[in-house]
């Protein structure tokens, strides 16, 4: 029987197999291994939300939502709409995807992955006001991140007793 070409092989694999042979993209504060399983875990078709990519951006949106220092509290806004762009527009959907990453990697990356995200968790727990209304109000209020009051803006309201020439303009 004669022998297939590499081109042929190639050509006749389907286009949605994962590409182990890529390198991936590093997440920033993590090591390139755990990058690795990040990257297998994503390219595994199981989820809607969890493509190549997202847990790269659901961390840089927990730490986008969390960056500005202060003791003033945060409200997470809601999402607009549920399309995998705009629902990380609500940061308690980009804890979603880390908590769902984290179930599915192996040992080791998923104790990496945890402790950057434990970190985060610690500032939210810190920086939002618990909801004594959560279980009415929330799908899934059994997570405790989506037990924490929410509102419509991100940004803190300005303190009335500093000097409003020290208040950001917008």
């Amino acid at each position: 029987m004669p022998r297939r070409r590499p081109g042929a092989l190639r050509a006749a694999r389907p286009t949605n197999a994962p590409r182990w042979d890529l390198p991936p993209a590093r997440i920033h504060g993590l090591s390139i291994r755990t990058s690795l399983a990040i990257a297998r875990v994503e390219g595994l078709p199981a989820d809607y939300y969890v493509y190549s990519g997202a847990t790269d951006r659901a961390l840089r949106r927990y730490r986008q939502f969390l960056q500005p220092a202060g003791r003033r509290p945060r409200y997470p806004q809601d999402a607009e709409c549920t399309c995998r762009g705009c629902s990380f527009d609500d940061v308690r959907h980009a804890r979603d995807i880390l908590d769902e990453i984290l179930t599915r990697l192996p040992p080791r990356p998923r104790a990496e992955l945890a402790r950057a995200v434990a970190d985060l968790d610690a500032t939210y727990l810190r920086r939002t006001l618990p909801d004594p209304f959560a279980t009415d109000r929330q799908w899934h209020p059994d997570l405790w991140w989506r037990r924490r009051l929410s509102g419509g803006h991100e940004e803190p309201l300005p303190d009335p007793r500093e000097p409003t020439s020290r208040r950001r303009r917008r």
